[in-house]
């Protein structure tokens, strides 16, 4: 078995810092001229925020996506900044807007020929109870879910401890799961918020199972996967060639400053991956990597 590789946009956009920034259609390209099989698009400006986004751009993005080989991994909103984006917020006025944004990268996702949208529970807010953050977080999510499978979506849910506080572990991300009770929820996990809990991530892998739909890699500081960060990759990939991991291992690195070299991070983390995944399973890869 193959494990497919994707890259995530943040670090050739504008979230959560400004620059550096690329067009959509050139992130495209550059991430595919490497190597990777798929593209993990956040829904967020210059590249993918629905609002900004016609039939016309979606059928163009669609067109690239397809010119180069590259599948649309997953797909997942910007959670913070001016808007908010918080399913768990105090304010309905926030918790109605990203039910409908949401909604909204759901069918952006299916537009663009996607399947997997990812889900951050939001945060509970100084004043609100975590078991009242939790019910208006459960509440969005079923929402969100039954939206999604009338488009072919499944949600993932990713614990997200270092930035949030409401679904921060394997078992706050499987309690969810089973109290929304939907065929097209599954779960994910970050070896960077892995890190973070210091966990083990082939735990979460055995842990999770079968629901088991999407990973993240990422380093402590959001480095890259290598021999000398926190986790312990090659584990991590023998464990999903066990399981027969069908999803992505989409690389969410280098996003979080200005001082990167997006090309190069890309580039560096997929020979790596590669070549354990080449390891592993005794496969070659049928894209070529092109040097950027």
């Amino acid at each position: 078995m193959t494990l497919k590789i994707a890259f995530n946009t943040w670090v050739y956009s504008s979230f959560p810092v400004w620059v550096p920034s690329y067009p959509l259609t050139d992130t495209i390209e550059r991430i595919a001229a490497i190597g990777y099989d798929g593209i993990e698009i956040g829904a967020a400006s210059p590249h993918a925020y629905p609002d900004y986004l016609s039939r016309e751009r979606r059928h163009e993005i669609k067109t690239c996506l397809e010119a180069n080989a590259l599948a649309l991994a997953s797909m997942l909103p910007a959670p913070g900044g001016g808007p908010g984006f918080n399913s768990a917020s105090p304010l309905p006025e926030e918790r109605a807007n990203t039910l409908d944004q949401y909604c909204k990268v759901v069918d952006l996702c299916a537009d663009l020929g996607g399947s997997t949208v990812i889900y951050v529970a939001g945060w509970q807010i100084f004043g609100t109870s975590r078991q009242q953050a939790w019910e208006w977080s459960r509440q969005a999510l079923e929402k969100i879910a039954d939206h999604g499978a009338s488009r072919g979506v499944t949600i993932v849910i990713e614990p997200t401890s270092a930035d949030s506080n409401l679904v921060d572990s394997c078992d706050d991300a499987l309690q969810m799961k089973r109290e929304v009770d939907r065929s097209n929820v599954k779960l994910m996990f970050d070896t960077y918020h892995v890190i973070y809990r210091n966990e083990v991530s082939i735990d979460y892998i055995d842990r999770m199972g079968a629901d088991l739909h999407h990973v993240h890699l990422a380093d402590a500081n959001r480095a890259g996967p290598s021999d000398t960060g926190k986790a312990d990759y090659r584990g991590v990939i023998q464990a999903l060639s066990r399981q027969d991991f069908k999803g992505y291992l989409t690389m969410e690195i280098g996003f979080d400053r200005r001082n990167v070299e997006p090309d190069r991070i890309a580039r560096e983390a997929y020979a790596y991956i590669k070549a354990i995944t080449l390891d592993v399973n005794g496969e070659t890869h049928s894209k070529q990597s092109s040097p950027l």
